[in-house]
């Protein structure tokens, strides 16, 4: 079951962070031979993909996966509120979402 977190992201900066798995004893899962992938829509009925994270396994037998929005795609993004999640896929196609919530875009004024 997925960890609930919500995040707020600048309007036209860079966005980083870090997550790190663990399983419902709270051990760090090993994630070698995974690969991550998350996405932030409008809703969750939503089709269209306002966001693509990019997801990477920065340090596998750690648990860690580091998600990343450009400063272009958070400009891209229209003030409010969406929601997001991010799932691991093993090796052999297994799906899990670790984490998900909602995201805060908030207004820039420098252009």
């Amino acid at each position: 079951m997925a960890i609930y977190a919500n995040i707020n992201i600048d309007q036209g900066t860079d966005f980083f962070s870090v997550i790190t798995v663990e399983d419902v004893a709270g051990n760090v899962v090993d994630l070698t031979g995974y690969s991550a992938a998350g996405q932030i829509r409008k809703t969750y009925a939503s089709n269209t993909i306002a966001a693509t994270f990019g997801a990477s396994i920065t340090q596998p037998t750690n648990g860690k996966i580091s998600l990343t929005l450009n400063a272009l795609t958070t400009g891209a993004m229209k003030a409010g509120r969406y929601v997001y999640d991010v799932e691991i896929t093993t090796a052999g196609g297994t799906v899990s979402r670790v984490i998900e919530g909602q995201v805060e875009v908030m207004p820039g004024v420098t252009r």
